[in-house]
């Protein structure tokens, strides 16, 4: 009986963990958006995304 226990804790963890990554990945782009929310009132300037990094491999 103390194994079943044991087993069950270790999948309940397992699947609470892959819950919360599934969280953050569906929700990434807010989260990240409130980063750049909280940068921006700091006055962070290297906080700001810059609109050019999507193109910066085509340079090359």
């Amino acid at each position: 009986m103390k194994i079943a226990r044991f087993v069950l804790k270790i999948v309940g963890a397992c699947l609470a963990v892959a819950a919360a990554a599934c969280c953050i990945i569906a929700y990434w782009d807010k989260i990240t958006e409130g980063f750049y929310y909280i940068g921006e009132k700091l006055g962070c300037k290297r906080c700001r995304p810059s609109e050019y990094d999507d193109y910066a491999d085509w340079d090359d």
